[in-house]
């Protein structure tokens, strides 16, 4: 069964760490293993050989991540007030694997299954106004219709990730700008939002240079929009 959330869209509030001490918190704990059955061989390489679990309450399991060992990175990327990753559309950030049915920001459920997650950018259209204070998200595709880790197109990307959910829209998850000093990997909730946030990092590399990216991504908790 689908986990359930509201939200109401207005400016992050002070973050409120939680410790796994309610029936309904989420947290995190280090996964001893490697990328899941169904990843195209090409993708699995380049996915870390360790993973996150993600749990509510005492023992749910809600999903399981393996991150790519190493993201390419825009060299001249600055960050906006809507832009918060130097990213590439289409391109590779990782795998997740859903122990149960979930949802995504849309509320659109997402089978139990293996995804790969491809960042991409909101368009800026009227279609769209409201729905999310950035425009940073990941779009799930099923693990065996992608690949190849090269960096999808707008329109395939679009197409295969609303084929995950089922629907013309694509299945979707939302990351938000960092803010706060919690060290990943953690698990906080935004209680104005009503959103369980996942933090992790990875190494980048643009060009010769190599550095460490904190995300932010909202796991559990949706737009009402």
């Amino acid at each position: 069964m689908k986990m359930k959330t509201r939200s109401m869209f207005a400016p992050l509030a002070i973050l409120t760490m939680t410790t796994g001490l309610f029936a309904a918190d989420h947290r995190v704990e280090k996964l001893a293993e490697g990328p899941p059955e169904g990843v195209a061989p090409a993708i699995a390489k380049l996915l870390s050989p360790t993973g996150l679990k993600i749990i509510r309450g005492t023992s749910r399991p809600v999903c399981d991540i393996w991150l790519c060992k190493e993201w390419p990175a825009k060299a001249d990327f600055k960050p906006t007030p809507d832009l918060n990753y130097p990213f590439a559309p289409g391109q590779l950030i990782g795998v997740v694997r859903y122990n149960n049915e979930g949802g995504d920001f849309r509320d659109q459920d997402i089978e139990e299954g293996v995804y790969t997650m491809r960042y991409a950018q909101q368009p800026v259209d009227g279609a769209h106004i409201g729905t999310s204070p950035t425009r940073d998200f990941l779009l799930l595709i099923e693990a065996e219709k992608d690949k190849s880790p090269a960096v999808l197109d707008y329109q395939p990307l679009v197409q295969h990730s609303a084929e995950a959910a089922q629907s013309t829209h694509p299945a979707l998850l939302s990351m938000q700008r960092v803010q706060g000093d919690a060290k990943p990997p953690t698990m906080y909730e935004n209680e104005m939002n009503d959103w369980w946030i996942l933090r992790f990092s990875g190494k980048s590399k643009a060009g010769d240079k190599s550095s460490d990216v904190t995300v932010d991504l909202v796991i559990d908790g949706e737009s009402t929009e």
